[in-house]
């Protein structure tokens, strides 16, 4: 059995970044600061608009295992990407980087390897264009029993629980991964994702280990505009239940305790990506055996270094951050 200390589940996206302004923003008709799906003929022309393109491999998760690796943890990624050049490049970039990419680009078919077309204005936003092609298929044959049995922690994305595929993918990555001693999780990643499949995600909730959300996210998947009343309702449902909340404290309620972490504000040059990288801090903090307190304090680090540049993945050694605050 292979063995990872934390195997991440999600959408397989090669960021396509370019910095731009908000005339350009107007000028093509792209909402600002938001994330959204587009089809392919309209992907094909923002990409022949872009300027100056930077290319990256992206995704939520695979952001957030990215920056488990760079933390020193072992990983893994399973995902799905065809073999065209982009797909080839994402599977080498993720390698390169130190995750192991589970599954080979896929030969044939009619979708190709997803791409996100990321616009960054001075402002530190980014205007996200997300064309999800082949990754948004993926379904449990994608999902290799040993890697999701051998994981300590299995963490899942939320927006792949919108298609039947997805949602059998992660109950079988769960079942393994916890029949195999590990603890399996999900960020529920998107309020309209949650509308679209409440009863799923309130049933998918109550047999995880843990799960992260912001604000937004927990508020609608238990219907009520207080937050402590959503909490409630899935700490009596969850072990380990965490709610970022966009600058203000982030509250972590599991094994009996409730604790609040202060965030510290900073200017964000790019503000896309914090989530993610909060989420690698945490993870690192319990794979590591840390309490409450610390792996909070952990995500909010490293989720400030990675919105203090351009780009979603860390660029500078988050585990010697840890050190100066007297976390290790």
């Amino acid at each position: 059995m292979n063995r990872h200390q934390v195997v991440g589940i999600g959408n397989a996206i090669v960021d396509v970044l370019s910095q731009t302004d908000d005339m350009f923003l107007d000028l093509m008709g792209i909402s600002k600061g938001v994330m959204q799906l587009i089809e392919r003929d309209r992907a094909e022309t923002l990409y022949a608009a872009m300027r100056e393109r930077t290319e990256a491999p992206g995704g939520s998760v695979a952001n957030t295992v990215a920056g488990c690796g760079n933390l020193g943890l072992s990983t893994a990624f399973i995902g799905r990407v065809r073999d065209d050049a982009l797909g080839r490049f994402y599977a080498r970039a993720m390698q390169a980087e130190g995750t192991d990419f589970v599954n080979p680009p896929v030969a044939g078919g009619d979708l190709p390897t997803s791409r996100s077309m990321i616009f960054v204005t001075p402002d530190g936003e980014r205007s996200m264009n997300t064309y999800l092609g082949i990754s948004a298929e993926l379904g449990p044959d994608d999902v290799d029993e040993g890697v999701a049995g051998g994981a300590g922690i299995l963490f899942l994305e939320g927006y792949l629980f919108d298609k039947e595929p997805g949602k059998e993918a992660f109950l079988k990555a769960a079942r393994a991964c916890r029949a195999g001693g590990g603890r399996a999780g999900i960020a529920l990643s998107d309020p309209f994702c949650v509308d679209r499949h409440r009863d799923d995600f309130r049933r998918l909730v109550a047999g995880l280990d843990y799960v992260i959300g912001n604000v937004h996210e927990w508020t609608a998947l238990y219907q009520t505009e207080d937050l402590d009343s959503a909490l409630a309702e899935a700490a009596a449902a969850c072990p380990l239940v965490v709610c970022t909340r966009s600058g203000a404290d982030v509250i972590l309620i599991g094994a009996g305790e409730r604790v609040e972490v202060p965030v510290r504000r900073v200017v964000p040059v790019d503000a896309t990506g914090a989530g993610d990288q909060f989420a690698a801090g945490f993870l690192y903090g319990l794979a590591t055996g840390q309490g409450l307190a610390t792996a909070g304090r952990m995500g909010c680090i490293a989720a400030a270094e990675v919105i203090g540049h351009f780009g979603a993945r860390p660029e500078t050694d988050v585990k010697a951050l840890f050190r100066r605050a007297g976390l290790i």
